[in-house]
Formats: C-alpha cells, sequence, structure tokens
C-alpha cells in the first residue's frame, strides 16, 4: 500500500500518541489502588498495545512498496 507523504505522517503522529497513552496507563497502574480502576487500565493498555501494533505494521507496510 502506498500511502502519501501526509498519510505517513499521521501514521507516525498517531503512533507517537499511543505509545504515549501506553506508556502512561502502564507506568500509572502501579500506583493505583482501586480495583475497578486497576482493571480499567490495565484493558487500556492492552489496547493501546494493539494499537501500537497495528500502526507500526500499518508503516511498515507504507514503505515496503
Amino acid at each position: 500500500m502506498k500511502a502519501g507523504l501526509h498519510e505517513e505522517l499521521e501514521l507516525q503522529e498517531l503512533l507517537h500518541f499511543k505509545s504515549l497513552c501506553l506508556t502512561k496507563s502502564s507506568m500509572m497502574k502501579a500506583f493505583v489502588s482501586d480495583p475497578s480502576l486497576k482493571q480499567l487500565m490495565k484493558t487500556d493498555t492492552a489496547t493501546s498495545l494493539e494499537h501500537v501494533q497495528e500502526l507500526t505494521r500499518l508503516l511498515e507496510r507504507t514503505k515496503q512498496v
């Protein structure tokens, strides 16, 4: 898949943002004592990890063409 430069930049920006979200959720859940909030943060961490992996795959595909 060949993406335009602006599309590749958008993917990189999204990847950066989701990586920051993943890092923050991973670090902050160690400080949470409420079980429901801790579970929510674990779910967010797992979802963010999936998003980072998918965005990485998309960026790799744009560079292969």
